[in-house]
């Protein structure tokens, strides 16, 4: 009864949160919002934007696209600047940000992926839920060209916001009442998908 009474407070909590989000959506700042969370994502933070993207495009479709626009926008240049993390500060701040996701115990096998695939593993990273920030640190610290970083996260980056921004926008209020029916569901899935991005990267670096 106890954990039943803990994931009702959770899941009221998360309602809560979701519509604070969707009160912002048509707000000047949101905007500015979903950029800063998008860059500080792309080189230190374990949120992903997806959560805000998602949510303000779910509440004003018609912006759907200028939202990945900026979300992508915010993590390329966050990734640019992780990059300068792991060039400038890897010691000071780098080491213990990839220390946090598991890297380091694998520090061969990810100098061997950036030597051969620096390109596809940056792309790969961008796309899937896999912590994208340690890619664009790892990128610095092993001197991959900045050019690869920058083309392939506006590859990687871009295909997956705007694959979002596309659902939302053609299908907005279907799926907007999909998620508030089933806002529990997504919750917890949200939650596994977020964590094996954490265990991706231990399993992709082995």
């Amino acid at each position: 009864m106890r954990e039943e009474s803990f994931l009702k407070k959770i899941f009221e909590f998360g309602r809560k949160l979701k519509a604070w989000v969707e009160s912002y959506a048509e707000k000047p700042y949101a905007e500015w919002a979903l950029f800063i969370i998008a860059f500080t994502e792309s080189s230190f933070f374990p949120i992903p934007p997806d959560v805000l993207l998602i949510a303000m495009a779910v509440t004003v479709p018609r912006r759907a696209f200028r939202y990945a626009a900026v979300c992508s926008i915010g993590s390329v240049l966050g990734g640019v600047f992780g990059y300068y993390i792991g060039w400038a500060f890897f010691e000071a701040a780098g080491l213990p940000i990839l220390e946090f996701y598991g890297a380091m115990g694998h520090y061969e096998e990810v100098q061997r992926l950036y030597d051969e695939h620096a390109f596809w593993a940056i792309m790969a990273a961008g796309i899937t839920p896999i912590p994208y920030k340690v890619f664009t640190i790892a990128a610095g610290a092993f001197n991959v060209s900045l050019t690869t970083l920058i083309v392939a996260s506006i590859i990687g980056r871009s295909a997956r916001f705007f694959a979002v921004a596309a659902l939302f926008y053609f299908f907005g209020a279907p799926i907007k009442k999909f998620i508030d029916k089933y806002f529990e569901i997504l919750s917890v899935v949200f939650l596994v998908v977020l964590v094996g991005g954490f265990v991706a990267v231990r399993v992709f670096l082995r």
